[in-house]
This record gives C-alpha cells, structure tokens and sequence, in this order.
C-alpha cells in the first residue's frame, strides 16, 4: 500500500504540500509541491489540483472507501474544504491485477434473452472479483455463460447493473449488452425499477409499515462498515419502504422496498430502527435462533423492471433459499407452542 502525506503550511503568499514516500508512478517526480492559495477549495479538488496523476473521481472514490484521512481523521467527505495547517493522509492501495476467468458455476436463471439475464443468487457468491477474492464469483460464471460479456459495462464487473452482499440471495439483473446495461442503470437511477426483499429482523415493530430515509455512507472508523451519516459528511441519500408480513413472536418477516440502492442499505437502516437483520454479522447482535443461517436473513425477492428494447415490463419472483423457509418455519412453530 502506497501512503504519503500533505501537509499546507503558509509561506509568505504561497502554500507547500509536502508529499512522503511517494509512489513515482501515480506522483510529481518532485516530492514537494507548491501551489497557490486555496481558497478554501474541497479536500477532493484540491488533491486533483496537488496529485494530477489522480483523477477527480479517484481521489472520491479513495474518500468513500475511507483511505483519506484529514488530521489524522478518517476523512468522511470529498466537500470538506481544506485549511490552513490540515494535514492530509492518503493511502492507495496496491493495484493487484485480475484475470477474470470463466468458471462453469451453477446459475439459477429465472430470466432470459438476448439483452438480459435475471438469476436467483445463492448465499456465500461474491458478486465480482476483487483483492481477496480473484475467482468463483458471479462474474466468472457469467463469462462462462455468456462469453461475449467481457466489453460490457467495464472489464472487472461485467454487465454487472446493481449488486447484492456475499450472504444476500435472490433476483440480480445482468447486461448483455451495452445498450441494456445503459437502459438499466438509467431506471435505477430514475427509480423506476422496483426492487423488494423479504427479511426477518429481530423484535417486533410497533407499527405496521413506514418508511427510513437516512443518509448513509462510510463508517468514519470501520471502513467495512457503512453507517448513518449526514449528507453534509459525506453521506448519500437513502429510502427504504418497510411493511410487516408476519409477527413471528419476537421476530418479524418484512418487506423492504428500496427507493434508492447504497451498499448496505436494509441492512444499515433496520438496524438503526433497532431491529436489525437476523444473522447479520456486521450490524446485529449475533444471537444464535436455532437454525444454521449462512449469513443474513435478507433475501431479493422480487424485481420489477422494464425490457430495454421492447419496453415491456419483466417482474420475477426468485424462491427463498432453504435456509430462509427453514427459519421461518421454525419460528412459526415457536410462536404456537
């Protein structure tokens, strides 16, 4: 991992940013940097302005990811405006290479033709590969699959639209093509694609349904973590709709509909409404219910979207996993007893 530091210091009408033990390859050759005035730009302006090598929306994306620290803070926006005498940490990861590799991996298709494919996810498959995980994913399969999907959408996340964590299951819509892909995020970002979960958390709500809208963004101390924070820290605007299906005693089946799609977003939210997930290992207590849960209870029921060519609307259904039925069979006995 490549880090260095900044720091601005005042010197007569001009600043200097000291960068150490910089990477030449992603640096100025010259490990100091003078610059005029600030003028009280935003952290990421001002690193794109220091460190042209990086781009603007790397420099953001380093932000987000919680490898920029602001006075020895992990920093939690890009609008933070710099000052006289911050210091600035910033760390960049090592690049490690991935060769993406088709892997004959079981899909469970519940759609296709030949701009789309919906699949059923199971629990424990990584979305696309990454530092940790350079195989076995959802991205491997799909290249198996559909051997021309390496162009589409970026060669690391291929026709990949939206995502779901490791241990959530259920309907995940994949891009041909680059005109599906385009077509795709757009509903996403307008919100007109519906996208519902099942979920069971722990504890009973008082009322039956409302709705969570609480920014959301990265952990200011657990960079795997996000958390509620305010937009003007860094967050993003996130809705969750919620409705109870079914008081199961001390738990709860509901129904999630997302408006908007952060990462970790129902997980985030019902634990804030202090009833998280059960079998979260991030945002729950942990506590054992009986049955061998392989992550968390959460599941991508149903998603409604609209073809990218012909405009007609596709709405699937994927089955829960055993592990779900199983749990809310048991709870359901419970309750009876």
């Amino acid at each position: 991992m490549t880090e260095f530091n900044l720091q601005i210091q005042e010197n007569s009408d001009r600043f200097s940013s000291h960068i150490e033990d910089a990477a030449p390859s992603l640096l100025p050759s010259s490990n100091t940097i003078h610059c005029t005035e600030t003028k009280g730009d935003r952290i990421d302006r001002f690193l794109s302005q220091e460190l042209p090598d990086l781009s603007r929306s790397r420099i953001q994306q380093l932000i987000e990811q919680g490898n920029v620290q602001l006075n020895d803070k992990v920093c939690t926006s890009k609008k933070i405006n710099v000052k006289l005498g911050d210091r600035i940490t910033l760390e960049i990861p090592e690049a490690q290479p991935l060769e993406l590799l088709a892997e004959d991996i079981p899909l469970d298709i519940l759609y296709e033709d030949n701009q789309l494919l919906i699949l059923n996810k199971p629990a424990g498959l990584v979305v696309h590969p990454a530092p940790g995980h350079p195989d076995g994913t959802l991205v491997n399969a799909l290249l198996a699959h559909c051997p021309n999907l390496p162009g589409i959408g970026g060669v690391q996340r291929p026709g990949i639209v939206h995502r779901l964590d490791k241990d959530t299951t259920g309907a995940i819509a994949i891009a041909k093509t680059e005109v599906a892909h385009h077509h795709l995020q757009a509903q996403l970002k307008a919100k007109t694609a519906r996208r519902e979960y099942l979920g069971v958390v722990y504890g009973a709500p008082k009322v039956e349904s409302g709705t969570i809208d609480l920014p959301i963004g990265r952990h200011p101390q657990d960079r795997k973590k996000m958390a509620i924070m305010p937009i003007e820290q860094g967050g993003r605007s996130a809705v969750t709709h919620w409705q109870v299906l079914e008081r199961l005693g001390n738990f709860t089946l509901i129904r999630f509909q997302l408006e908007t799609g952060r990462t970790h977003q129902i997980r985030v939210h019902s634990a804030k409404m202090g009833h998280p997930i059960v079998g979260d290992p991030v945002y729950s207590s942990g506590h054992s219910v009986g049955v061998n849960l392989s992550g968390q209870a959460l599941h991508a029921w149903r998603l409604r979207l609209q073809h990218p060519l012909s405009g007609e609307m596709i709405e699937v259904t994927a089955t829960p996993p055993t592990q779900f039925t199983k749990l809310l069979e048991m709870l359901k006995r419970r309750t009876t007893l």
